[in-house]
């Protein structure tokens, strides 16, 4: 396995090639190496499989006429070789990429279809001065490609392609744009990769079984190198009877396809989950290590397996797991990874990055955490991938097959249905329940943006829905295994492995598909060949499972754990800022997701989710290495928070030193007075040490200064959002309020809720109606004069605020001016003499970089005098957790 790149229309250029390969580095540790003739380039990246001393590409034929840059394997190489020999080809290596060259040499596309196994390849013609790219069968391995409007010699369009997304985006000659046709579908029908565009406008993929030639001019022509498609359709009229003598074939040629995949000369493991298509290639194996067939030298004494647990989940699956290690006893290692949720949100924007494009959900992560374990003990890893697709190992299957039923007669239907029941309420019970307890819907588009979701009003996805092999074979190289395909190929690679999937072997896919359909469905059981093909080498309790999992992880409950970052995330600037959500929605479908209020699955939230950090990692503006600067350590109590400054002037000419005070989180059962002069003791404490400069400045009058949230928050008026049951006034209502970047204010149906149930409803909509009016004629904040009280001083959960006030509304505080009193006199009793007689009282204040506010004074002067020593924040608007300062005035 390996990564290729390259060009066509440029004049040479090593270091375009250079720069396209090292984005790629992961999928071809082992060698690296390019070539340029005329207009065309090629690079390569090189993971050692087979004939690991040679194979080194690009690799040119002995005329040097084609020069190939191959990513895959096939597996039927020794066979092509035999041929090709006795056509007078010869050969200087053992390796199936010199097979693929002169094979392409020899035949030239029509070579491709000869090819059984997995492949994205590129070859230059020397000649004719045209480069041959082409994707195998099923989509297997990937190739990408843009072109380049003008930018080639001459002015003529040039291309670009390469195994990876990345070094298109690398290139300098791909200008970065979202293609929002294939991000509505994503939202919408939970869709993608079901066609030729990626997520980026210009960049698409080439289709399995496609190929694709492109001239020095620019000139490209696509078509199909291969009747695959068409070859399964025609099959599947031929209704070949299911006997037990079908199903010893099968398993005769399942055998064989696993064989073939353990040609290496590298270590060779096992991908098993603990469902039927892993557990039956981890079986086939075992068996061929123990009736000594020599292609398991690449898997040893013992298969390596590689499983993803998860205790005490109802996904969980390892009982399953134990039950084959247990039927391999004695020829196996199994290795068991146990992801969790923390470990999920520590990975997440590398397994973004590493995915390329969003992703339906995040069952794959379960995956890449078992190929990173995997690379630590082998470079091959064999699953089953593709089982599914072929012989309808998803539960809607059960219902095209059903109505095709009824289409050929109600008895046939009836009678099906009967043996299907259990099988079909396991894909009802979730919309069954949630109807009985009442769950609202919520439909997708009311999660998206208006215009967004106008622009694409057109758009429609629609699925064969009453022939199962029709459907079948749209889900083989359409809806359902590309996008399955892709996860594997990015997983693998980012850890440097090589994937192989016996179930895609394209004569087992065309004599499955010959039978008639009852070797697929019958009597309620799907997959019927493969269940009663493992007769004897699967236990009972995983052939004859009827709840299928998969290799997924348990979403649902982690995003219930990890809720709080999830919400920072839908909170997030640049969320609300998008054209494609409607965020007030989604954060109101959120919480009642998290309430079980509402029937939105967290499948749609993983889209929302998956789609913004998406965005964020490829199109947003990265900070400079100066914006992103964190302190390495916690600053101390003499130091000001990151690009923030300790001395500040007012307008009045007055000079003052803030020293922000680094705190503990405050909860809800501390004593603020306790823990608050605490703070200010050590500060204190540790001015003899902290330097001359300190000393001088503060020597003048000094004031405490403290957010007003911490306040509340230990008075017991910060809420958790999901703990609040919004009204559908305070809903119709926030929606009139201009929300801030940040999301401070009551433009938040929570926060408005809080100011309805601090004030009451009638006094919120007088003051709303004056607002309105108020704003006609040029005046703002008379909402806030009309209202009364501190309704200015609730604040909403912000994303850039540390746990929990990222995900909690907070009321002001109950008596600031109490409060302040309070700790003034605490202070004064509690501070060294010198200090004492110079302190000049306390100041609540809610303080943002938008603005400042005092609630609670004590201490002389008018407010607006303390409110300018906080024009520019101090205490900062991040995770600084400095909810305090000591303000001393300079001479």
């Amino acid at each position: 396995m390996c990564g290729i790149a390259g060009y066509v229309g440029f004049e040479a250029d090593e270091a375009l090639l250079r720069r396209m390969n090292d984005c790629q580095r992961h999928r071809g540790p082992d060698g690296e190496g390019i070539f340029t003739h005329g207009r065309g380039g090629l690079a390569h990246r090189r993971l050692s499989i087979i004939d690991v001393a040679h194979g080194q590409q690009p690799m040119s034929t002995a005329d040097e006429r084609f020069t190939i840059a191959y990513n895959g394997e096939v597996y039927n190489y020794l066979d092509l070789r035999a041929e090709l020999q006795q056509l007078g080809r010869v050969f200087t290596t053992d390796c199936d990429t010199e097979v693929v060259l002169e094979a392409f040499a020899e035949w030239g596309a029509d070579a491709f279809d000869r090819f059984n196994g997995m492949f994205g390849l590129a070859i230059w013609d020397r000649e004719r001065r045209t480069m041959t790219l082409a994707r195998d069968h099923f989509g297997i391995k990937p190739v990408y490609v843009c072109r380049s409007a003008g930018s080639g010699a001459d002015g003529a369009a040039a291309w670009l392609f390469a195994s990876e997304i990345k070094p298109l985006l690398a290139s300098g000659h791909y200008e970065k744009r979202p293609n929002e046709r294939t991000i509505y579908r994503y939202l919408r029908y939970r869709i993608h990769e079901d066609g030729p565009e990626t997520f980026f406008d210009g960049i698409e993929r080439l289709e399995p079984g496609e190929m694709m030639t492109i001239g020095e001019d620019g000139h490209a022509d696509r078509r199909m190198f291969t009747r695959l498609r068409e070859e399964l359709a025609e099959l599947a009229h031929q209704q070949r009877p299911y006997d037990e003598a079908a199903t010893a074939e099968y398993r005769e040629r399942l055998v064989e396809a696993v064989r073939l995949r353990l040609q290496s000369e590298v270590p060779v493991g096992t991908s098993l989950s603990g469902g039927l298509d892993s557990s039956a290639v981890a079986v086939v194996i075992n068996r061929l290590i123990n009736s000594g067939d020599r292609t398991t030298e690449s898997v040893g004494q013992q298969q390596n397996t590689f499983s993803a647990v998860f205790p005490n989940s109802i996904n969980d699956e390892e009982r399953y797991v134990d039950d084959v290690l247990e039927i391999c006893r004695g020829h196996v290692a199994g290795h068991k990874i146990k992801p969790t949720a923390s470990e999920f949100k520590a990975d997440l924007r590398d397994f973004v990055r590493t995915q390329e494009e969003p992703l339906i959900s995040s069952g794959p992560y379960a995956q890449y955490q078992v190929m990173r374990e995997a690379t630590e003990h082998v470079t091959v890893l064999l699953d089953g991938q593709g089982a599914d697709e072929m012989m309808a190992g998803y539960v809607p299957y059960y219902f095209v097959y059903l109505r095709q039923l009824r289409a050929e007669g109600g008895l046939k239907a009836a009678a099906e249905l009967s043996r299907s029941l259990d099988v079909l309420y396991r894909l009802g019970r979730f919309k069954l329940k949630a109807r009985l307890r009442g769950r609202r819907d919520i439909p997708t588009t009311q999660l998206l943006g208006r215009d967004f979701v106008a622009a694409h009003r057109d758009e429609r996805y629609v699925v064969e829905q009453r022939n199962l092999k029709k459907r079948l074979i749209e889900d083989l190289f359409v809806g359902s295994l590309p996008s399955l395909l892709r996860y594997e190929d990015k997983n693998t690679m980012r850890f440097s492995l090589e994937g192989r999937v016996p179930f895609l072997d394209k004569e087992v896919v065309k004599f499955v598909f010959s039978l008639s359909d009852e070797a697929i469905i019958k009597d309620g059981w799907n997959k019927r060949i493969l269940r009663d093909a493992t007769t004897g080498l699967l236990p009972d309790s995983i052939r004859l499972r009827r709840n299928k999992i998969g290799f997924t992880t348990p979403q649902g409950e982690w995003f219930m754990t990890l809720k709080n970052h999830f919400y920072g995330i839908f909170l997030s600037e640049s969320f609300a800022n998008r054209p494609y959500f409607e965020q007030t929605e989604v954060l109101h479908a959120f919480e009642g997701w998290i309430k079980g209020t509402n029937d939105v699955d967290s499948m749609t939230f993983w889209r929302l989710v998956n789609l913004e950090l998406w965005l964020q990692e490829y199109f947003d503006e990265q900070p400079s290495d100066d914006a992103v600067a964190v302190q390495t350590r916690p600053k101390t109590d003499y130091e000001p928070n990151a690009r923030k400054s300790l001395d500040l002037r007012l307008d009045s000419g007055e000079a003052v030193r803030r020293y922000p005070l680094r705190t503990e989180l405050y909860a809800r059962e501390d004593d603020l007075d306790e823990k608050t002069l605490g703070y200010v003791e050590r500060f204190f404490a540790g001015l003899p040490e902290a330097g001359a400069e300190h000393e001088v400045a503060t020597k003048g009058r000094w004031y405490f200064f403290i957010s007003e949230k911490v306040v509340a928050i230990t008075q017991g008026r910060s809420y958790f959002v999901w703990d609040i049951k919004v009204s559908r006034p305070a809903r119709v209502l926030s929606r009139y309020v201009t929300r801030t970047p940040a999301g401070i204010g009551l433009g938040s149906p929570f926060t408005m809720q809080l100011a309805i149930q601090e004030a009451g409803l009638p006094r919120v909509l007088y003051a709303a109606v004056g607002g309105a009016v108020g704003k006609l004629v040029g005046r703002r904040g008379l909402f806030y004069d009309l209202v009364g009280g501190d309704i200015r001083a609730i604040d909403g959960p912000t994303e850039y605020s540390v746990y929990p006030a990222n995900v909690s509304a907070k009321l002001g505080p109950k008596d600031p001016d109490g409060v302040a009193a309070r700790l003034s006199a605490a202070i004064r009793a509690r501070v060294p003499a010198p200090w004492r007689d110079t302190f000049g009282g306390t100041v609540v204040m809610d303080a943002n970089d938008l603005g400042r506010n005092v609630l609670g004074l004590d201490a002389a002067g008018p407010k607006e005098r303390y409110e300018a020593m906080f024009a520019d924040n101090p205490l900062g608007q991040g995770s600084e957790q400095t909810p305090m300062a000591v303000v001393f005035e300079q001479p």
